[in-house]
């Protein structure tokens, strides 16, 4: 039976000396100073299969189909032109990704390997992610590898549906763990996050408390306004329960005198003008237990670093002059 040859490219400055045998017995012809330039292991295969000057050089590339290796030859010539960024390319990716990852992981074409990831990652679906995923694994690809265990776990409701992921939990409890790990490690990262977001808000609110303290006690209590924040507001509200209020002074303080005192003291440990401003306390500084206690002193830090990055971000950029 005739052994079907394919032409990868015609070129006249480098010519075809190199056969490539694919495992279905199919040859294809190819520039041994392509393949040789572009991949060390290739470059010793080339030179392990040159026995003379005049012998036939020929090397097997086994595993992956015929149309895989052809393609794959097509982009390692590709890459030397500008022709690279081509449909075809895309179309090659996107026809045997997986398959040219695994040649590109094999002969360590490290650029063509990165290129692979990421056109499978473009076409992740919860019904491939799992098998991909193992690809990814066996093939040392960590882009492929995040990705598709951001899909997991965007998509986990479909993903355990798939035949993929009842395999892995029937045969693959290595795999299965790190998935389920990855999902827990997220959750947990995630009320990290939405923990520290939380707290910063409050240390904004508390700063934002602190200038709306100083605006009253210099200008006064102003009516209300639509424009007014929130924080004003309820410092207001605040303010006019503390002055009626008989329980300020004794042991027995109601909840918004208690408060209103915390801010006080807070703002009194803040304030870096103490001799000339007009909120009390501020004038007398008292050491208190709040003051020595290391929360209290934390509170202080972060609601100063506060202000500041709020008073930053509030400044106007200076117009550039044309």
């Amino acid at each position: 039976m005739a052994v079907k040859v394919k032409m990868v490219r015609k070129d006249d400055e480098l010519p075809s000396d190199v056969i490539i045998v694919t495992s279905d017995g199919q040859r294809i012809v190819a520039s041994s100073n392509i393949l040789a330039s572009s991949s060390p292991v290739l470059e010793r295969k080339i030179k392990k299969a040159k026995k003379g000057w005049k012998s036939e050089c020929r090397i097997s590339l086994l595993g992956v189909s015929s149309d895989a290796i052809v393609a794959f030859v097509k982009l390692l010539y590709l890459s030397r032109t500008t022709e690279f960024s081509t449909i075809e390319t895309d179309e090659s990716l996107d026809k045997h990704g997986m398959q040219i990852l695994a040649l590109a992981h094999a002969y360590r074409i490290g650029w063509l390997k990165k290129q692979c990831e990421v056109a499978i990652s473009t076409f992740l679906t919860p019904e491939r992610v799992i098998d991909t995923l193992k690809l990814a694994k066996l093939l040392d690809a960590p882009r492929l590898h995040q990705q598709c265990l951001r899909l997991v776990r965007k998509d986990f409701d479909s993903v355990q549906k798939t035949e993929g992921w009842l395999f892995v939990r029937l045969h693959d409890p290595e795999l299965e763990l790190e998935i389920l790990e990855f999902l827990e490690d997220f959750d947990e990262r995630k009320r990290r996050w939405k923990k520290a977001n939380e707290a910063q808000e409050a240390y904004r609110q508390l700063g934002e408390a602190m200038d709306c303290l100083e605006q009253i006690f210099t200008k006064g209590i102003m009516e209300t306004r639509p424009d007014q924040s929130q924080t004003y507001q309820g410092l207001k509200f605040l303010l006019s329960h503390f002055a009626k209020c008989g329980k300020k002074l004794t042991n027995r303080a109601c909840m918004q005198c208690n408060r209103m005192q915390q801010l006080l003291r807070l703002h009194a440990d803040i304030c870096d003008h103490a001799n000339s401003c007009k909120v009390p306390i501020c004038k007398m500084k008292v050491e208190t237990e709040e003051k020595f206690d290391e929360t209290w002193r934390l509170l202080v830090e972060n609601v100063t670093r506060a202000r500041v990055l709020s008073s930053l971000a509030s400044r106007k950029k200076p117009d550039r002059a044309n």
